[in-house]
């Protein structure tokens, strides 16, 4: 995980995505999902990028039942921004950074 990524779970997650002021982008993942582990460098990367505008997290679903129920997870990666504590966008699998860097922009 990179150094500007935080690891979200059951315990923080309110507090770091619900209630945050600066918009959110959440990857559920899990450490034996390949595309999860392929998609992991673009996720430290656009942490970095929008490092202040940004905050990125990381949920592992298998650690974190509770958050991965509430929103439904069934298929990882599954990507959500999230705005004033509100899903603004959500992707399941590995969209194109394009489509990525899009949401991050708006929701910026």
């Amino acid at each position: 995980m990179g150094q500007n990524t935080i690891e979200l779970g059951d315990d923080n997650f309110s507090a770091e995505v619900l209630e945050s002021t600066t918009p959110v982008l959440v990857d559920f993942w899990a450490p034996w999902c390949g595309p999860c582990r392929q998609i992991a460098p673009l996720i430290d990367q656009l942490a970095e990028e929008y490092s202040g505008k940004i905050k990125v997290g990381k949920v592992n679903i298998d650690d974190n039942p509770g958050v991965t129920n509430e929103y439904g997870i069934q298929s990882i990666p599954t990507l959500m921004v999230f705005r004033n504590g509100a899903v603004a966008e959500r992707f399941v699998g590995m969209p194109p950074r394009s489509k990525l860097t899009q949401a991050l922009d708006d929701a910026a």
